[in-house]
Parts: C-alpha cells; structure tokens; sequence
C-alpha cells in the first residue's frame, strides 16, 4: 500500500514540475469537472502531431476523473511551496 502512495505522489509531484505537462492536467481536470473533457479528447485523438500512446495515456487519464481532481489539488496545495 505503502508503495503504490509513493509512486502516486512521485506521479503527481513529476506532473507539477512539468509546466506544460502540469497546464494540461489542469486543463483535462477542469473539463472534466464541466463535463466538457470529451469533445476536448475527440480534438486530441485527430491531432496529428500527437503519437497513438499519448493519445492513450491521456484518453485513459481522461477516464479516471478522480487522479484529475488529485493533480489539481496537489497542484494548488504545492504551488506556494514551489
């Protein structure tokens, strides 16, 4: 158990150091709270800059709408510490 909550918490400490990777996040958590994050994923799954396993990384973060509420917490918790 111990384990898993350390790899969580390197997982969301890696995403809020990252400004790009952490704006998405905050983006794909804010969409998600509106309901709006699937008409956001359906652009993403049609760009062609992006490679198919990103697209399913972030279609399958996309389905966890609990770890995006966790990163936008983590990430306005920390803030002031970083």
């Amino acid at each position: 158990m111990l384990a898993a909550w350390l790899n969580d918490l390197e997982s969301l400490e890696a995403i809020s150091q990252d400004d790009l990777t952490r704006n998405l996040f905050l983006k794909m958590a804010s969409l998600s709270q509106k309901d709006r994050l699937r008409p956001f994923l359906f652009e993403l799954q049609h760009d062609e800059e992006l490679d198919d396993a990103t697209k399913g990384m972030l279609a399958e973060i996309a389905d966890d709408p609990t770890f995006l509420l966790a990163v936008e917490d983590y990430v306005q918790k920390t803030q002031i510490a970083h």
